[in-house]
């Protein structure tokens, strides 16, 4: 240490101000230990707070009391069964240990003052697999965000997510506010909400927003200082056992002493080039984490000899790409599953169910583009456009961009709408036709689009036979290009299932845990549930604290 070096000691360094920052932070200073949290960039909350909110815990207390018939040995079983093995961070302890941990957190936030409501009606995205579910995630009611003061200014969320009293089955519904009786309800509730706060006073912001919102006010209530524009530089070692960091804050170096463990809780490499090229082979222009994702954390852990694994996964998923400089992708949920709609290749040939998984998605966009290269088009007609709420066009001003930049096209015909798109239209228009033959039909012989509870919960019901299957027939015609996006990647540091980081030959590295996307994921190389980031996450950060705290680091 310099002389110049200002130093303080904690119990707990937690580094990150995501889920599973707040999760281990909590737990530790809920059982009485000293914790601080370190924030590299001016903004809190990190991609969580960008995030849709949900999170998704097997066999979680809301559904014991719901009755809704879940348990250990099923959540197990479809985690088996989704996930298999994709290498240490899918062991089987730590399966377990996430399944197991999941009422702790929940029950601990709880006592805290958070209220939580279940999604109800979101099912796993492999439902139909043994041990799969409806309405395993739960997400935040609604959070005043009054509540933490001038917190709230500086947090992602409100700059950079959805600041609005929200949540997930909203979105489910207000995606056909403009075709169906129950969308446009639901349109009216939400607009009550808002008028209701203004008349009390309040604020409530739900989806990431609101749960980072509301874990900060946890956080607040324990008294856990968080610091922010105070970047990880390096992680201290002494012996064979981590003792805290070094840190650059306000112009000065800190070190930051741990006298039980840290914790690295700060994101995955979302926006560090150099480190996508050499893991995954793209850049982060199309990523939707956290700008400040860029990796530090990591690579300091394996600088000190931790073991890192699926390095070249990521959370991906369809989405429109930018249309300039400090715009983000638009990453496509519900658009991508509404009727009157399919998504062809660069031949202007289907090539997955474009209603699957949005990771299922990307890899498929990954996988068929080696064979066949070229870019990717979302083509709908006019119904898509008038009837869905699609989130690349809520703004004309973007829309406009899109345009300028050959992000998105219009044509009153499919074939001149493949003229534009540059595939040879017979082969679009056949395509399409095909495509149609399904839809009245209502069986997708090619992807079987549709045949999944996961498939149909974006459709619409009021399409039939399939709901996620109308025919793209009336003009004028769109094409929007379509990119392997993420939310942020998925491989870090190998842990166990008390988040203990991992040399490459198993022994554990004392002192230090990781939780989050800093950690490679239990969920390997799929996304089993609604909230598959988060849910592990908060879990993970909560069984590191409680493993500190047991003084077994």
């Amino acid at each position: 240490m310099s002389v110049t070096d200002t130093e303080h000691t904690y119990d707990v360094v937690v580094v990150g101000t995501g889920a599973a920052a707040f999760g281990a932070a909590i737990t530790a200073a809920d059982a009485g230990l000293s914790v601080v949290m370190l924030e590299s960039s001016e903004l809190w909350g990190g991609s969580s707070s960008m995030s849709g909110g949900g999170v998704w815990l097997p066999n979680n207390p809301l559904m014991q009391r719901a009755g809704a018939g879940d348990s250990r040995e099923e959540g197990l079983q479809y985690l088996e069964h989704t996930i298999g093995d994709a290498g240490p961070a899918t062991s089987r302890a730590r399966k377990e240990a996430f399944v197991e941990g999941v009422p702790g957190i929940v029950q601990l936030l709880e006592r805290k003052g958070l209220r939580f409501v279940r999604a109800a009606d979101y099912p796993d995205y492999y439902p139909e697999a043994p041990g799969g579910k409806v309405g395993r995630a739960i997400e935040i009611d609604p959070f005043n965000v009054r509540r933490i003061g001038d917190w709230w200014k500086t947090s992602r969320g409100r700059k950079e997510g959805i600041p609005a009293p929200v949540k997930t089955d909203d979105f489910w519904l207000l995606q056909r506010a403009w075709s169906t009786p129950g969308g446009f309800a639901r349109g009216v509730q939400v607009a009550g909400r808002v008028a209701g706060m203004a008349v009390r006073g309040q604020w409530r912001v739900g989806m990431g927003a609101g749960l980072t919102a509301g874990l900060m006010h946890v956080a607040l209530g324990l008294r856990i200082p968080v610091w922010l524009s105070s970047p990880m530089e390096e992680i201290l070692v002494e012996g064979d056992r981590v003792v805290g960091v070094r840190v650059a804050r306000g112009g000065q170096t800190h070190v930051v002493r741990a006298t039980r463990g840290v914790v690295l809780a700060g994101g995955g490499f979302d926006h560090n080039e150099d480190l996508r090229q050499k893991y995954q082979g793209v850049d982060g222009t199309w990523s939707n984490g956290a700008a400040s994702n860029v990796g530090t954390p990591i690579m300091a852990a394996e600088k000190i000899g931790a073991a890192l694994d699926l390095m070249d996964e990521a959370w991906w998923g369809g989405s429109v790409p930018p249309a300039g400089p400090g715009l983000k992708a638009g990453f496509m949920v519900s658009e991508r599953s509404a009727p009157y709609s399919l998504i062809v290749d660069a031949a202007g040939d289907r090539f997955a169910n474009e209603s699957e998984s949005y990771v299922d998605l990307g890899h498929h966009m990954f996988e068929h583009g080696k064979d066949v290269p070229g870019r990717f088009w979302m083509i709908a007609d006019r119904r898509h456009a008038r009837r869905y709420l699609r989130s690349y066009a809520l703004d004309p001003r973007v829309s406009k961009k899109f345009r300028e930049t050959g992000i998105l096209h219009h044509a009153d015909t499919v074939a001149e709408l493949a003229g534009k798109i540059g595939i040879e239209p017979q082969r679009l228009t056949g395509t399409v036709n095909r495509f149609n033959g399904f839809a009245r039909t209502g069986i997708d012989h090619d992807f079987t689009r549709g045949s999944s509870a996961y498939d149909r919960y974006y459709g619409d019901p009021h399409v039939r036979p399939n709901p996620n299957l109308g025919p793209v027939q009336k003009g004028p015609f769109t094409a929007v290009e379509v990119v392997p996006g993420d939310l942020g990647t998925k491989g870090g540091v190998v842990t166990d299932e008390h988040a203990r980081a991992l040399r490459a030959d198993g022994s554990v590295i004392a002192g230090l845990y990781s939780a989050g996307n800093n950690s490679a994921s239990v969920m390997g190389r799929t996304y089993p549930g609604p909230g598959s980031t988060l849910g592990p996450a908060l879990v993970f950060g909560h069984l590191a604290a409680k493993h500190l705290a047991a003084g077994e680091g």
